[in-house]
Parts: structure tokens; C-alpha cells; sequence
């Protein structure tokens, strides 16, 4: 695979673009090589989609668009960034039992680390922000047809 790949979309501030984003970063990494069922796959599209929602219903009718940026570098590294034009920065909201929303931050930080990655929010020059996600990249080896996978740890085999 190339040295370094990089894909990105511009989206209207909509509800109905996080389901784009979605796809678009289920296919990029498709084309990528990290099969769209895997878990790897759900995780990354998961995050992205915490991360859209959160440009969408966060910004406040002040930024028109969110922009989905991804980097895959030396098949290493796979960088997310979700732009808008903000100025806040995202926080932690106490998130009550019964509330619906407020815990997407929570989510992506908790996926971000069970993945090994890092979590940041930059600014951008035209006064927004970034929010980046930077996960290490591994494509799962392809099953051999017939084959039990081995049970993970703590997981009990046949269950």
C-alpha cells in the first residue's frame, strides 16, 4: 500500500450528513483494505459518527459545515479529524442516567483508548476547531475457510 493515503469530505451541518459520514468512511476504508464488517471498521465508523453528531448539534446553527478528514500513514496510523467552525471547544458534559444525549465525548475517548490511540482538539486559523482521533492501523488477517477463531480472553469457546 502507498506511503500515505488520505481522504475527506465537506458536509452541510444537517442531521441526515452523519449517516454520509458514515459511509464515506465505511468506503474509504473498504478501498483501504480493513473489511467493512470487521471490528476495526464499526469502531472507527462509531467514532466518526459520535464526532459528526457532535459538529451537527453542538455548533449551534454557526457552522455551516463539518468536514470528515482521514490519513492513513506508513500502514501505521489512521488520523480522523472532524473540522467545524466553531470556536468551542468540545466538553465533558455531566451526563445523567436519564439523559439522551452528552456522552459522545465519553464514548470516543473510552473507544480511542481501548484501540491504543490518542485523542486531541486543535484549532483551526479561521477560529474553529479539529477534533483528531489517531489510532493504530491493522487490518485483520483473513479467516481460514473452516477454521474456529480462537476465543479471546475471558471469552468461554461456543458461546
Amino acid at each position: 500500500m502507498a506511503d500515505h493515503l488520505e481522504a475527506s469530505v465537506t458536509l452541510p451541518s444537517d442531521p441526515a450528513s452523519v449517516s454520509t459520514a458514515r459511509g464515506f468512511v465505511a468506503d474509504t476504508l473498504g478501498e483501504w483494505g480493513l473489511p467493512q464488517d470487521s471490528e476495526a471498521a464499526d469502531t472507527i465508523v462509531l467514532i466518526v459518527s459520535e464526532l459528526a453528531t457532535n459538529a451537527v448539534q453542538h455548533t449551534f446553527g454557526q457552522s455551516p459545515t463539518f468536514t470528515v478528514d482521514l490519513a492513513l500513514d506508513h500502514d501505521e496510523q489512521l488520523r480522523i479529524g472532524v473540522t467545524d467552525s466553531h470556536p468551542r471547544f468540545p466538553k465533558r458534559l455531566p451526563a445523567a442516567v436519564q439523559q439522551d444525549n452528552g456522552r459522545g465525548m465519553v464514548i470516543i475517548r473510552w473507544l480511542t483508548a481501548e484501540c491504543g490511540g490518542k485523542l486531541g482538539v486543535r484549532p483551526t486559523r479561521e477560529g474553529g476547531k479539529t477534533v483528531i482521533v489517531q489510532l493504530p492501523w491493522s487490518i485483520p488477517a483473513e479467516p481460514v475457510a473452516g477454521a474456529m477463531a480462537a476465543p479471546r480472553e475471558g471469552e468461554i469457546p461456543g458461546r
